[in-house]
């Protein structure tokens, strides 16, 4: 596959591992590592091969958030009275970033070891599946250097967890732990540190081997449920539904539950 220069990436049994690959900076995000998760994503969206992404960090972290030793050094664009400009790097990198982790139409799972905090948080938790070591924690920093929750957070926050948890999570700025993160439903699952791997490449694979049209429609229309009418999302299920009755992995699961085997999925 291809070669990044902040980032291992591979593709075995329809699951593509992406690891940020900066450990000894806790994996902090620069522009290059968010232009070369967009172009992992472009890739994936568009290798039949693959079903499923699965993101993760090396080393003893998740990701530690945007790479503030870069932002000193420049990465940032300055406006014309000489100013940084910490809205701009939003604007061309962590916003597409965010839209197009929405947009794959396949499953993304994040596997959170360590710290997973700012921006690195947001990624996590904009997976749409998000498994953490129970050593994990989570952390939007922002509040602690006078900024604000972005990446998404400010989005996904109160609709995960509701107001006043979103509002402790962003204005007090202290870690929550992965137990915590759980029982919040702000994430998918908790396993023993030891575990995490284990468990990850499991939902992986049930992912790779599944009814991948099914699977798409239903990350979307989760999406949109939480922000639709109603009646709208009713529209969009009968739509939906039709669509998907008419696939061969819709016969091949009914014929299967009927002949009481295992469904040979195709996906499509």
């Amino acid at each position: 596959g291809m070669t990044y220069e902040t980032l291992l990436y591979a593709v075995d049994d329809g699951i593509a591992r992406v690891s940020l690959n900066r450990p000894a900076h806790l994996n902090a995000l620069t522009s290059l590592m968010v232009e070369e998760l967009l172009d992992v994503i472009a890739r994936v969206g568009s290798d039949d091969e693959v079903r499923v992404l699965l993101l993760k960090g090396e080393g003893r972290a998740f990701c530690s958030g945007a790479d503030l030793g870069s932002v000193a050094a420049g990465d940032v664009p300055m406006d014309e009275d000489g100013k940084a400009d910490i809205g701009k790097p939003l604007e061309t990198h962590y916003n597409p970033l965010v839209m197009a982790m929405q947009a794959l139409p396949k499953p993304i799972i994040a596997s959170v070891n360590g710290i997973a905090a700012g921006a690195g948080c947001s990624i996590a938790l904009m997976a749409d599946l998000t498994i953490a070591a129970r050593s994990a924690k989570f952390l939007q920093a922002f509040v602690n250097i006078g900024l604000m929750p972005d990446a998404g957070s400010t989005w996904l926050l109160p609709r995960r967890v509701g107001s006043q948890r979103a509002m402790g999570f962003a204005i007090l700025g202290k870690p929550i732990t992965a137990e915590l993160a759980l029982e919040w439903g702000l994430i998918w699952d908790m396993v023993e540190d030891d575990q995490l791997e284990a468990a990850c490449t499991q939902v992986a694979t049930q992912l790779a081997t599944g009814p991948a049209v099914a699977q798409a429609r239903i990350k979307q229309a989760i999406q949109q449920g939480g922000v639709q009418s109603l009646s709208e999302q009713l529209h969009l299920e009968r739509v939906e539904q039709r669509k998907l009755g008419l696939t061969h992995d819709c016969m091949e699961g009914v014929t299967a539950f009927i002949q009481k085997r295992k469904a040979q999925f195709k996906g499509r």
